[in-house]
């Protein structure tokens, strides 16, 4: 009889330009499985103009439709290059609100683990990104969020290969 093994979520949570994708695509080579790249950046660059609010959840809505797709093909680990805690603050900080599908989709914790990820790397300029002032400020949002629903949560840090090092050894030691 073959042992059933389960496929385990990972969300790489955390402000702009914190090596979320670098860390996800790494984390999934390192495991030979797959990960989920961020749709909002595809949606963005498609988007004629600035995005509004209600885009807020079309961007939602796609990552978690890519999740869906690719969650079959993952093995031991599928690794989430955003989730919706960041579709939550984004929101939130864009708009001063979030929708209810966004708040709700948060609330199922849908991730058995969150790879938090400090912004102790150096700030990369890039047209889809608008916070290099208050990503500290914004970490600490993250760590509230997480904390308040008492999700499982680790905290990425340190430059190059140390921050792949320690996802790797947090999710080797980690009990799910």
């Amino acid at each position: 009889m073959e042992k059933e093994t389960k496929t385990y979520r990972i969300a790489l949570t955390g402000p702009e330009s914190t090596g979320k994708s670098t860390l996800s695509a790494a984390l999934a080579a390192h495991y030979k499985t797959s990960w989920v790249p961020e749709y909002s950046r595809t949606f963005l660059e498609n988007l004629k103009g600035d995005y509004s609010y209600e885009d807020m959840v079309r961007i939602a809505k796609g990552q978690y439709r890519l999740e869906e797709e690719i969650f079959p093909y993952a093995a031991q680990y599928l690794f989430c290059d955003t989730d919706f805690l960041v579709c939550k603050i984004w929101s939130e900080e864009k708009f001063g609100r979030c929708d209810p599908w966004i708040n709700d989709m948060f609330g199922k914790n849908l991730y058995d683990l969150y790879l938090l990820c400090k912004p102790d790397l150096t700030w990369e300029a890039d047209p889809l990104r608008e916070n290099p002032q208050d990503r500290d400020r914004l970490f600490d949002l993250y760590i509230r969020h997480l904390e308040a629903k008492d999700y499982s949560y680790k905290i990425i840090s340190g430059s190059g290969n140390e921050r792949l090092e320690k996802a790797v050894m947090y999710l080797d030691s980690f009990v799910f």
